[in-house]
């Protein structure tokens, strides 16, 4: 069968007057139950693969991208029947996977375009079962474990992220108004329009739950007046977010600290969490919204911008938890209200973003791609080779699966916020003319 053209559609060999398997070892056994799947998974899009025994497979038609890959380890097709997601992430990054023609997003948009083909496995329905009975281990994060966690992905080197973030460094979904936004502007609307969801006014104290690099809170602080608490975790996004204060002159303004949110015992006027809330772990959602409750005075709101999944119950990709984000839980919009409304808080405001991640995924897998060289140089191929998957795989997982961002606006009282929504509007239209106002200043004094 070496250098063979061979069909995913092969019929079964007829013997003594029966159909028949073809008699195959083991490892062509699987390159035919995968070429099997594959027939039914890729719709968009041509897909070639070129097995470890150089047999050739081609699948899909139409319109749509087309990618051509190689395998080089005889054993890949059987784990990648046996746990899908795992096993492609480690053969891109190991190099047992390898794209000869098109791109890996590509390759990952074919292969994600048809999600329900994959979770119609028997291994996938095992997996979700085992996830299930493991759940509490795999995602409960008491401080210590979350400490390690964070250390894990945020406390890699800061001029890595300064390869593909904005100019902020916020790393989590932009709000693209139109779609026609770059990646700065599309992050200046999200901090624009997560101001205008606090309903915010000069001398309010606002804390900050998974800080980041400070782009927020200092933008919070500065023009809104504002006084922020930043906590975070990372040893080294906290360095880089008291540098960035000290140099906008805000350090008697915006306070960042290394402490686990479970610990702050202060009271404030608002409370914003952004891309923090997926790295609590199902065990620990009462702990986090009854920890908002207890900080939060009387006539409080809180607001958390977290990633979820439009499925019933929450989880995490198991290539994605080993590697990128130990310990992290994406939940469902259904588990997070619950929860929140048994801390006793009202949800009071719910906004789905879509497509929004996608679209700022693809902008930092671009950027990633064009500072590659000082990324390899900053750790090695591997690495480099981890995160092109990682960033393109989320994407698609925007584009084509159950992924989405939720943004809730919480409250003690029900009378907290105004009876509509034409403040949010109102506040980031006053926001943007007081911008064009202080840039058209900036350019008669030049």
């Amino acid at each position: 069968m070496s250098n063979s053209e061979i069909s995913p559609d092969e019929q079964f060999e007829l013997h003594d007057g029966a159909r028949q398997l073809p008699r195959l070892g083991p490892g062509r056994a699987a390159m035919w139950l995968l070429a099997k799947l594959l027939s039914r998974l890729v719709r968009n899009g041509h897909l070639t693969v070129i097995d470890p025994c150089c047999g050739t497979w081609r699948f899909g038609g139409g319109d749509g991208p087309a990618v051509s890959v190689r395998l080089t380890d005889k054993a890949l097709p059987a784990q990648l029947l046996a746990n899908p997601s795992l096993a492609l992430g480690e053969a891109y990054m190991d190099g047992t996977l390898r794209i000869e023609t098109g791109s890996l997003r590509d390759l990952l948009s074919i292969c994600m375009a048809d999600l329900d083909a994959v979770d119609a496995l028997p291994g996938k329905r095992i997996r979700q079962g085992l996830d299930a009975f493991l759940s509490r281990r795999l995602h409960h994060n008491p401080i210590n474990r979350a400490r390690c966690n964070v250390a894990h992905h945020y406390d890699l080197s800061t001029e890595l992220y300064d390869l593909f973030l904005d100019a902020d460094r916020q790393y989590s979904c932009a709000y693209f108004a139109t779609g026609n936004e770059t990646l700065d502007e599309a992050q200046a609307l999200k901090k624009r329009h997560i101001a205008a969801k606090l309903l915010l006014r000069p001398g309010l104290d606002v804390l900050d739950i998974g800080s980041g690099w400070g782009g927020l809170a200092l933008e919070l602080a500065q023009q809104h007046q504002a006084r922020v608490t930043g906590l975070s975790l990372s040893t080294e996004q906290i360095v880089a977010a008291r540098a960035s204060a000290t140099q906008s002159g805000l350090s008697e303004q915006v306070a960042f600290k290394l402490r686990d949110y479970r610990q702050e015992k202060g009271q404030y006027d608002r409370v914003v969490s952004v891309g923090m809330f997926e790295h609590v772990g199902r065990s620990g959602f009462d702990d986090y919204f009854s920890t908002i409750r207890r900080v939060l005075k009387p006539d409080g709101v809180a607001l958390v911008h977290a990633i979820g999944t439009m499925a019933p119950k929450g989880g995490s990709d198991a290539w994605i938890r080993k590697y990128i984000f130990p310990g992290g839980y994406l939940p469902s919009l259904s588990e997070t209200i619950s929860a929140a409304e048994r801390s006793g808080l009202w949800v009071t405001d719910v906004e789905v973003l879509r497509l929004h991640y996608a679209e700022t995924l693809r902008h930092w897998s671009e950027r990633f791609a064009a500072e590659r060289g000082t990324a390899r140089r900053l750790y090695d191929e591997r690495f480099c080779r981890i995160w092109e998957f990682y960033l393109a795989v989320c994407e698609m997982a925007f584009r084509h699966g159950r992924l989405m961002v939720f943004q809730l606006q919480l409250a003690k009282r029900r009378d907290t916020v105004p009876l509509t929504r034409n403040y949010i509007a109102d506040a980031e239209a006053d926001h943007h003319c007081h911008i064009r106002a202080l840039g058209k200043q900036i350019g008669r004094a030049r």
